[in-house]
């Protein structure tokens, strides 16, 4: 893939994170110096510095500014280490010294007054399809937390994967202000689970930003109907939506995506029908989602930390369960 997009695309600088995939046995991604990671800082040499590539080395991780935008810094975690399966981390309390570096990093930006975009491959949060689950282990996820909410004034948008669905999530204050926007986009691969009824069709998105602030102000989501590409043996990617006039708002700021979510909340929202259909990459807009469905989504857009997720479901369930 790195040489795919180096050949059509020479003179792009690119921001790669690692995913679960990407290492042999497949999650069990090491706190220390491996044979991948150092291949993967080879690979990606190219696109980074020399501090990007000695920490994507040691633990997979890395931060870098961007070139064309110099107040702007691209911080690039390893999540996978906080994965569930991921046995090399059990019962540590920061592998590879990821949360140490990521505080002292940000805190660096914040003197020099940068802003700060996060990409990872596991986002933080809670899984919208089941109920009180976690993406990455609790503990992790929790802490993650902590320092997102002490760095929100400087970072301007985080972005993940790993789910192959499309959703949006935000992070609010203690106090319950929404401070961070959150986004998880779909995968280019299908995937499901036994349990699963639905798949997603392949996605691409793109993101429009302000150069002057990096403020995020609108999502192009592309899309491929596997389906129909299958019956006739071509592929034709569409443009799905664009998030602001999907909905009917603003910008990708925490509190346009704050009262959303709750526009979508509400009994029947004809806004949640579209976001569900969405969810899956438009694979089939029959399928319904409400009750426990619905809670569980709306819980996970709106509740990162665990207090906050679980009052959320039971206030949903006493709205809509009396």
């Amino acid at each position: 893939m790195t040489t795919t997009i180096r050949s059509l695309f020479p003179n792009l600088q690119v921001f790669p994170a690692l995913g679960n995939h990407d290492y042999w046995p497949q999650d069990q991604l090491p706190i220390f110096t491996s044979k991948v990671y150092n291949a993967v800082a080879s690979l990606w040499k190219p696109w980074l510095d020399e501090e990007a590539i000695s920490t994507l080395r040691k633990g997979g991780f890395y931060s870098q500014k961007v070139s064309t935008n110099l107040n702007l810094r691209i911080i690039s975690l390893n999540t996978n280490l906080y994965y569930g399966p991921n046995i090399v981390t059990l019962n540590k309390t920061d592998p590879a010294n990821q949360f140490e570096w990521l505080e002292n990093t940000l805190n660096i930006c914040q003197q020099n007054k940068e802003k700060v975009y996060i990409i990872a491959h596991v986002p933080v949060g809670y899984l919208p399809y089941s109920r009180s689950m976690t993406a990455m282990r609790e503990y992790y996820n929790e802490k993650l937390i902590d320092i997102f909410r002490k760095y929100s004034n400087i970072i301007a948008g985080q972005f993940y994967g790993h789910t192959h669905r499309d959703s949006i999530m935000v992070l609010s204050d203690k106090k319950g202000n929404p401070i961070n926007s959150l986004f998880v986009a779909p995968a280019v691969t299908p995937v499901k689970s036994v349990l699963e009824k639905q798949t997603n069709n392949p996605g691409v998105r793109l993101f429009q930003y302000d150069r002057r602030d990096y403020k995020l102000l609108d999502v192009l989501q592309y899309y491929l109907n596997l389906t129909d590409a299958n019956l006739k043996g071509k592929s034709n990617w569409k443009l799905e939506y664009n998030l602001t006039q999907a909905y009917d708002i603003e910008d990708l700021q925490p509190k346009s995506l704050y009262e959303l979510a709750k526009q979508f909340a509400i009994l029947d929202s004809k806004q949640f029908i579209k976001y569900y259909n969405y969810f899956f990459v438009s694979y089939d807009s029959r399928v319904i989602c409400d009750g426990k469905c619905k809670a569980f989504q709306i819980c996970a857009i709106m509740n990162l930390d665990v207090i906050s997720y679980t009052d959320c479901l039971k206030q949903y369930y006493i709205q809509h369960n009396p």
